[in-house]
């Protein structure tokens, strides 16, 4: 689920949806999502001073809150 919502919000970001990559850690209580896009969309999911992501965090942490759990996201390069 947390992982749909994340691929949802960033393909509607990046110019180049088809290299949007998640992965996804699950432990007992923390999912850890790992998130790989293409160069030249890198910029469009961080956002000005990390806003972007920082949002995106954000929606991810509560909807994890909702179902229990605690949820990271990492943007790799």
């Amino acid at each position: 689920m947390m992982k749909d919502l994340v691929e949802f919000i960033v393909k509607a970001l990046v110019d180049h949806p088809s290299q949007v990559s998640i992965s996804e850690i699950e432990g007992e209580k923390t999912t850890v999502i790992e998130l790989r896009v293409a160069a030249e969309d890198l910029g469009k999911v961080i956002g000005r001073q990390g806003r972007t992501a920082r949002s995106i965090r954000t929606l991810l942490t509560a909807a994890a809150t909702k179902i229990g759990k605690r949820a990271v996201l990492e943007i790799l390069e």
